[in-house]
């Protein structure tokens, strides 16, 4: 098995762009169960493939919380695309496990001006931390994230129009109220975003046509 993976990655390294998500998603899970912390600490992070299969691997990966986060910590810095932040954060499935110690992590970059950073805590909200213990908390992290970059602005509209989708009273009271620092761009991303959704009725959308900043 490990002799398999290791022809499989040396496959890996000679491309780009070239290997479908199911296949590293495949190769992933290999990885996680056979040879986990082998590839974790010595990736190159040569091609957009083998980034994406970190994220998938640190997903897929069984080991304590406090270990998996420092996974997660390490590869932040190699995350340089919304593909790549995104299938970090949607597949760290055991934030949901762990909730209180993720969050604790994530807010550790509330603050960061960097791009992807600020991405990486929207994602994560938006895809493990809307229920009701945590949706008011999300929305307050969400109005002070950096907006100053595209992806981060996409970030944050993507998560509040998942809001609307579940939560749209507290999202609408939101939007509505002063307590909202959105800056113009995000605001307006935010209800493109809601009026793409399939998770927002066709009625919500027809009154968020009103709203403006």
């Amino acid at each position: 098995m490990i002799e398999t993976i290791t022809a499989d990655l040396e496959k890996i390294k000679r491309t780009a762009f070239g290997i479908s998500v199911p296949e590293l998603r495949k190769y992933a899970k290999k990885i996680a169960k056979e040879n986990c912390r082998k590839f974790l600490d010595n990736n190159s992070y040569e091609t957009f493939e083998l980034k994406l299969l970190h994220a998938f691997v640190i997903g897929y990966a069984k080991d304590d919380i406090e270990v998996l986060l420092d996974d997660f910590r390490a590869f932040i810095p190699h995350v340089d695309s919304w593909g790549i932040c995104d299938s970090l954060c949607q597949n760290f499935k055991i934030a949901r496990e762990f909730p209180e110690t993720v969050w604790d992590f994530l807010t550790q970059y509330k603050n960061s001006k960097k791009e992807f950073e600020s991405r990486i805590v929207s994602v994560m909200l938006l895809s493990h931390y809307l229920n009701d213990d945590y949706v008011d908390k999300v929305i307050a992290i969400l109005d002070e994230l950096n907006t100053d970059d595209y992806y981060s602005q996409m970030g944050v509209a993507w998560a509040i129009a998942t809001i609307m989708g579940k939560y749209p009273e507290k999202c609408f009271d939101y939007l509505k109220s002063e307590k909202c620092h959105l800056d113009r761009t995000t605001y307006r991303m935010a209800f493109q975003k809601i009026r793409e959704s399939f998770r927002v009725s066709d009625e919500i959308k027809l009154i968020t046509k009103g709203m403006k900043k």
